[in-house]
Parts: structure tokens; C-alpha cells; sequence
């Protein structure tokens, strides 16, 4: 490849890199535009580390021929079981702990090397293969994502010429610098959804970071508390206490986003949520939704627990609606993006009370009022009462029992709420 054609490559990767091009169309373009410039690549693959709850890196991939396969993969940890033995066979991984930054293959030797997918790639007509790592240094990584690993091949009975081993040299740095800055607006992005909350992740990220910076908005408030969940601690082993928390919050959290709601905050075993809608009769309904999408998810969830022979409970439930203060809260170097207002105290006051009357739903009159004719048909009051550090009492209202004991009740309720 011409000096000329790299310099018009290594433009075109930092356009579409200040661009915003996706790091699988980086990938594809690159790719592409070699083969044009006479550069016969067969295969290409990237791998990145991130940063994520589930997955330690993402990958993606070229071929120049039709694949099952995805351009775009996620993988989890590579720390134990058939993932690390796979790992640890790897060309790169043989680089890391050799501290080599490149590694050239010729594939007619495959059959003799110990290395995952070397004779795969032979078998499928790959001739050369060319593997690079690149480290990101102190400054340039984020916790574990310090690696750009790719690797690269190509059919040519002659394999990879010299001039063309240096100009992937020149060229594959700068596609990672253009991928890993694709790949840092994905982690931000993720991040903030894991750690803020859908919503509020969008708003910070749109740039309303101000301190102070609020809005006034009508929402319908959920707040969940672990029935019995103290005592279950106390009784299980601390190894144990992190995936029973965890069960129940993915539980708790499935059951709001699949309903169209916010989480919030996590607050202990609690979870703080809220359901906005240009109808608010719409987001009541969505928020007994949640509701009942959780009880389905907690039935299967005791089930599995309980086979395992290991602790089961579910949750007490507060619904309110009212007037809240969205946005950014603290001090200067500590900011929350969440809701405060009376409506916030109220909604997990409505909760507590749950455990008083025995009831796994309790919902305020604000919120019982504000339902269609059709919706308050399934809820009944409970009665009047005086929550503490509310200075005014409330009539509460739960699910009509009917709607568990009889079959058609059952169906007519799930046919509302799913609208």
C-alpha cells in the first residue's frame, strides 16, 4: 500500500472516529478500503476490554466472505471454566505473558501450534496471520480495559508481504485509537444507565449537569422493600447475602423497565422508581404493571430458590403519585440526578405501612383516584390512615383479592393492564 493510500486510510479513521461510526463499521470500512488499496485481507478481528457489570470486552469482527457469525460480540469473564481454558490457548493471551506486541503465524504450521482457532483458520483457507496488542498505559486505561488485541489474515498462497506487515504496523493503531474512543461513549452510556438510572443517565449525558438545575414534574412513584429481608441475613452466610439481594433486585428491576418505568435508586434492599407519561391514567396503569410483572417474577424466582433449597420472600409495594423535583442535587463535588419532595417521603411511608396491614401493595388515593373507571374496579381500600412524619392522614387502597382467587378475574386484570 502506497504511503498516499495510508495517509487517506489514516484520515478517514479519524473522521469517522470524531464522527461517532460504530466500532464494527470502523472495522468493515478498514477492511474494505485495504483490499481496494491491494491489500488482501481474509479476516478481521478486534477485541477490546470494557467496562461492564456482565461482560469483560466486546469484539468485533470482518470476513470477506458470508458468515453466521455476528460483527459484534460481548463476552464474559475469562477468569475461570472453559472461557479461561479457551483464554489461556489463545494467541493472545501466549502475547501478554511473553510481552510480545505483535506475532506473525504462517498457517501451514498450524497443525504443530497449541493456539485456539489457528486451525480453524487454516482449515478455512486462511494462508497468514498477524496479531497485535496494543496497550493503552497507565494514564490511557480505565481499571482492567488497558488491551486492544486484533489479529488479522489473509488467503494469499504467499502470505503477507513485508511492505504490507508495515502498513498494518501504521495503520491498525490507528483504527484501535478511533475504536477505543467509540468503545469509551459506549462504557460512558452504560455506565450511566447501570449506575443513574435510564432516564436520568439520557438527561446527564444531554448535558443537565448543573447543581441546582431541577424540573418540576408530575410522576407516579414506586418504592419496593424486601419482605423479611433483615431476618434472612441474619440467618444466612455472608457469601450468601449478595446473590439473595441480587435475585430479588433483578426481579424487582425486570419487572419496572419491562414496564416502562425508571429505576431511580437503590437504597439498601429498596428500590425507588418513578412512571412519567403524557397520560398520567397511563402511567398508573404501567406502574400496576410492574407490579404484576414482579409477582410473576418473583413466583418463579422462589421456585428456583426454593429447589436449591435456599431462602425465598418478596416484597411490600408503595404507589403514589405527585409533584417531584428532577434533576441535580449535592454539593459541589457530589452531585445526585434523582427526585426529592413530600411525594418521595409519602411513597416509602405508603410502603412501610404495608407491613402494618399485611398487604404486598399499598396505593395511595392520589394514585387510586387518577385511574380510569375500568383500573379503580380492581383496587379496594383498606382504610384510613396516619402515616409516620406525614402530617395528614391517607386513604390507602390494595389489589382486590379476587383478582388472585378467581380465575376470570385474573384474566380480565392482566387484559387492563396490558391494554
Amino acid at each position: 500500500m502506497q504511503l498516499t493510500s495510508r495517509l487517506e486510510l489514516m484520515n478517514w479513521l479519524t473522521g469517522q472516529g470524531l464522527t461517532g461510526l460504530p466500532e464494527n463499521e470502523l472495522l468493515r470500512g478498514f477492511c474494505e478500503r485495504c483490499r481496494a488499496e491491494g491489500l488482501e485481507l481474509s479476516r478481521g478481528l478486534v477485541v477490546i476490554d470494557t467496562l461492564h457489570p456482565i461482560y469483560e470486552g466486546r469484539g468485533f469482527r470482518w470476513s470477506d466472505r458470508p458468515s453466521n457469525e455476528s460483527d459484534v460480540f460481548e463476552y464474559g469473564s475469562t477468569a475461570e471454566g472453559d472461557a479461561a481454558r479457551s483464554w489461556r490457548r489463545s494467541v493472545f493471551f501466549h502475547m501478554l505473558e511473553h510481552g510480545h506486541d505483535e506475532m506473525v503465524i504462517d498457517l501451514a504450521d498450524a497443525a504443530s501450534l497449541d493456539f485456539s482457532q489457528i486451525g480453524e483458520l487454516a482449515e478455512k483457507g486462511h494462508r497468514h496471520y498477524l496479531a497485535f496488542v496494543h496497550r493503552f498505559g497507565e494514564t490511557g486505561a480505565l481499571g482492567l480495559m488497558d488491551c486492544l488485541y486484533s489479529c488479522w489474515t489473509t488467503r494469499r498462497a504467499d502470505g503477507f508481504s513485508e511492505a504490507e506487515l508495515a502498513a498494518l504496523r501504521d495503520l491498525v493503531p490507528v483504527l484501535g485509537l478511533a475504536i477505543k474512543s467509540a468503545q469509551q461513549v459506549d462504557i460512558v452510556r452504560t455506565l450511566g444507565r447501570v449506575y443513574l438510572g435510564r432516564d436520568a443517565s439520557e438527561q446527564v449525558l444531554r448535558g443537565r449537569i448543573s447543581r441546582g438545575v431541577t424540573e418540576r414534574i408530575n410522576a407516579v412513584l414506586w418504592y419496593s422493600d424486601l419482605r423479611g429481608s433483615t431476618g434472612i441475613s441474619e440467618s444466612i452466610g455472608p457469601d450468601e447475602i449478595i446473590p439473595f439481594l441480587n435475585d430479588y433486585a433483578q426481579a424487582v428491576i425486570d419487572a419496572i423497565h419491562d414496564a416502562g418505568g425508571d429505576v431511580l435508586k437503590l437504597i439498601g434492599d429498596g428500590v425507588l422508581a418513578m412512571f412519567t407519561d403524557g397520560d398520567m391514567a397511563a402511567a398508573r396503569r404501567a406502574a400496576l404493571r410492574a407490579e404484576h410483572l414482579f409477582r410473576k417474577n418473583a413466583v418463579a424466582l422462589n421456585t428456583r430458590r426454593a429447589a436449591d433449597g435456599r431462602p425465598t420472600t418478596s416484597a411490600y409495594i408503595g404507589l403514589h403519585v405527585g409533584e417531584v423535583f428532577y434533576g441535580n442535587i449535592g454539593s459541589e463535588d457530589r452531585l445526585d440526578f434523582t427526585v426529592v419532595g413530600p411525594t418521595v417521603n409519602e411513597v416509602s411511608r405508603i410502603a412501610s405501612m404495608s407491613r402494618s396491614v399485611d398487604r404486598e401493595l399499598l396505593a395511595s388515593a392520589e394514585f387510586y383516584q387518577g385511574l380510569d373507571a375500568t383500573g379503580r374496579r380492581y383496587l379496594v381500600s383498606t382504610g384510613r390512615y396516619a402515616l409516620r412524619g406525614i402530617g395528614r392522614a391517607q386513604d390507602l387502597y390494595t389489589l382486590d383479592p379476587d383478582i388472585d382467587a378467581s380465575e376470570p378475574v385474573t384474566g380480565s386484570y392482566e387484559r387492563y393492564l396490558a391494554g
